[in-house]
């Protein structure tokens, strides 16, 4: 009988979950745009003829010349890098909505300081101010707490579990949206290095081709062809602490709403347990 009403009473949730067929079109669809933006950045942008002496572009004016002559790798890690970016700002926006306007904690004790005075309604409220994942979370389990004061069908035990279950099918709703897309900044905090590396051995390779065929070693060929493929290291490594840096970031962020979460879900069935025996 509990599991009837917990299922009737969150019903109206499924509706907010995610489409995970949508997301991975749209991620696929950002994806091909850094790809393209990255190698017109690296053909028009890096090999403008401005960033050249030379019609051949065999010599660099400055960095942005020097970034062209890189090789195809170049625009690899271009396109690494915009899609990092792209992702870093859709996170952001998300979880900082997540976190809501209010901080957890203080949130909590609202809410709990309206149920020790059985105002049901002024904590659903305190959700709406909070806005936030774990108002979502609150507001879903309060809606349940609110339905079980009056409902006389099941036991005091059973009302708790209702409880219980709607906390957590709300929560399900909730963390899968602050953790989507984050394997995008893992991945490119491991590979962006590697790109990176992959280059400058290619780069290295053909600077010592190059001058096994002129016959004569040339020192200035040589530290050109290194500061050019360690181009690829720098903006690979560069790719690399900036995934990592937002990725640990936005985690901490994560487990903060999570923690909070939890919190919320304890306060509403203690307080049940406690006020409604």
């Amino acid at each position: 009988m509990a599991d009837v009403k917990a299922a009737s009473v969150s019903h109206g949730n499924s509706a907010g979950k995610p489409k995970n067929s949508s997301n991975f079109m749209t991620n696929l669809i950002v994806v091909a745009a850094c790809i393209v933006v990255g190698f017109v950045t690296w053909k028009y942008v890096l090999g403008s003829d401005s960033n050249f002496l030379d019609a051949a572009k065999e010599k660099a004016k400055g960095t942005l010349g020097l970034m062209y002559q890189g090789g195809f790798v170049v625009p690899i890690l271009l396109a690494t890098l915009f899609t990092l970016l792209c992702f870093v700002v859709e996170r952001a926006l998300t979880i900082f909505k997540a976190k809501g306007k209010m901080d957890a904690g203080e949130f909590v004790r609202k809410v709990q300081y309206h149920l020790a005075n059985k105002n049901v309604d002024a904590a659903i409220a305190e959700c709406d101010k909070q806005a936030g994942s774990v108002g979502n979370v609150m507001r879903s389990g309060l809606k349940t707490y609110k339905h079980m004061i009056t409902d006389n069908s099941l036991t005091h035990d059973q009302k708790i579990l209702t409880i219980q279950k709607e906390i957590e099918e709300a929560t399900a709703l909730e963390l899968p949206m602050l953790e989507k897309n984050l394997v995008f900044l893992s991945t490119i905090s491991s590979c962006a290095t590697l790109l990176g590396l992959f280059g400058t051995v290619l780069g290295m390779i053909r600077s010592f081709q190059s001058m096994n065929t002129a016959g004569a070693p040339d020192a200035a060929a040589l530290a050109g062809g290194i500061s050019e493929a360690l181009i690829n290291t720098a903006l690979g490594i560069s790719t690399s602490f900036i995934a990592i840096i937002a990725y640990n970031f936005f985690t901490t962020i994560i487990d903060g709403v999570t923690y909070g979460i939890d919190e919320s879900g304890f306060t509403l069935t203690q307080s049940f347990a406690a006020t409604y025996k």
